[in-house]
């Protein structure tokens, strides 16, 4: 039987309903394996250990009496430092000057509260939530980079410290840690979760995505966190998520072979192998190819981050700007540089080769590409490559990043899955199928 810190949510919500498991017992296993990971991972900004087991008691008195407050009773949960969370500072990873005390949470803090969940603490973000690296190391080996710029949540669930966190998306921020620090990485279409109380990049193209140990975790997460009634999300309704990935018929892919062809040649053969054994167990594969727009899509998306992140900065860059981290300065220099008329021109190419890409994954249950082109990256001054996401993320589709084994020097191996505009149900249940047939949910050798 799995140790109590190896649950993932929708396992340790189910033994909590069923009355095999406490919250308070729970809370204690992860903050145990903390302690026994942490100094080696570094994934924390701030653990809180003492509200923490103030709600989980609240969650044993309220279970015991037959009491649920959601489908994440009593689930232990962390959040990337760019949620407000009342009362508790939001550092963004940069320096004191940065940060702020909110005095609200941010509506899908909120909404996991609402749901039982009991919160942690605060995970290691990278500076502003760009490519400047953090201090977090990877749990598989600490000499490599854990990606970015969600670092501490990939670094945390992977170490088994918190079995679901929030991260934020704006280039490949989820997926590409989660494929580096092998666990499931799912961003819904942008507008599906509120990114009101988050430390805004670029509105039009920041995601809240999730960092969870198995699809389920992500389909149950997600129907918490969808809200309709936010004027600020998308206006399709949510679906019943967990009835459908509970069996899955096995799925028709579009697989996008010019961009496996840009992954290393041992990268290209792993996704090689994972495709014929999925079409061993039923799935039906199509090559398709991208639309010719592809490329200005990533061409028009680089000129709309820049600019945005201008505009999210302008009033904290005029009076700190030569404080700021490298990466990120350039981005907003670069987008200082960006007219109107540029910006609407990118804008406008951004969304006609949406539509192009939207056309094409409508096909099919989903499109399959690499996460990553090669496994995480050696040393901390890089996050890595997130060329393999950000087209997707430009063009505000979901997807999910599926571990899939470990290569020869133990570092994970990923797979990436995109779905259609609002077609989150539709992703996840041919993600679910994926990952029965691939069965890889081994962790880190901490």
């Amino acid at each position: 039987m799995a140790a109590i810190h190896e649950l993932g949510a929708a396992e340790a919500a189910r033994r909590i309903r069923a009355g095999t498991l406490s919250p308070s017992n729970l809370l204690a296993a992860c903050l145990k394996r903390t302690d026994a990971t942490e100094p080696r991972v570094g994934a924390w900004v701030r653990l809180d250990r003492d509200a923490a087991a103030r709600v989980a008691v609240q969650r044993d008195i309220e279970a015991r009496e037959g009491r649920f407050m959601g489908p994440l009773h009593g689930v232990p949960i962390a959040l990337k430092d760019v949620f407000d969370v009342a009362g508790v500072p939001t550092t963004a990873g940069a320096p004191d000057w940065a940060a702020r005390t909110p005095t609200h949470d941010a509506p899908s803090v909120a909404r996991l509260r609402g749901a039982g969940a009991v919160p942690m603490g605060k995970l290691a973000t990278t500076p502003f939530a760009f490519l400047d690296p953090s201090a977090t190391r990877n749990p598989w080996n600490p000499e490599h980079t854990p990606g970015g710029s969600s670092s501490g949540p990939a670094a945390a669930v992977a170490a088994r410290m918190v079995p679901l966190a929030l991260g934020s998306q704006t280039l490949g921020s989820v997926l590409r840690p989660a494929a580096y620090c092998g666990v499931v990485g799912f961003k819904p279409t942008h507008g599906r979760i509120s990114v009101a109380g988050v430390l805004a990049l670029a509105q039009s193209l920041d995601h809240v995505g999730l960092f969870a140990r198995a699809v389920e975790d992500c389909a149950l997460a997600l129907a918490v966190l969808a809200d309709p009634a936010d004027p600020r999300t998308g206006t399709a309704p949510p679906d019943d998520y967990l009835a459908a990935i509970a069996a899955p018929p096995p799925p028709r892919i579009g697989v996008l072979g010019s961009l496996v062809a840009r992954a290393t040649p041992e990268m290209g053969k792993h996704l090689e192998a994972i495709m014929r054994g999925l079409e061993g167990a039923g799935a039906r594969l199509v090559d398709v190819a991208l639309p010719a727009s592809f490329p200005t899509l990533h061409e028009a998306g680089e000129i709309v981050l820049r600019a945005e992140a201008a505009a999210s900065h302008a009033s904290l860059y005029a009076r700190h700007a030569a404080e700021y981290p490298a990466r990120v300065k350039e981005t907003i220099e670069l987008g200082l540089a960006v007219s109107a008329v540029q910006y609407l021109a990118a804008q406008d190419a951004r969304r006609r080769a949406r539509e192009e890409l939207l056309s094409l994954a409508a096909r099919y249950d989903a499109i399959l590409a690499p996460t990553i082109g090669a496994p995480a990256p050696r040393g901390l001054a890089s996050t890595g490559d997130p060329s393999f996401c950000a087209p997707f993320t430009f063009a505000g589709m979901p997807a999910i990043a599926l571990p899939t084994d470990a290569d020869g020097a133990g570092l994970p191996l990923s797979l990436q899955l995109v779905g259609a505009a609002w077609g989150e149900s539709r992703l996840l249940a041919t993600a679910a199928w994926c990952e029965r047939v691939i069965g890889f949910d081994a962790g880190p050798p901490l």
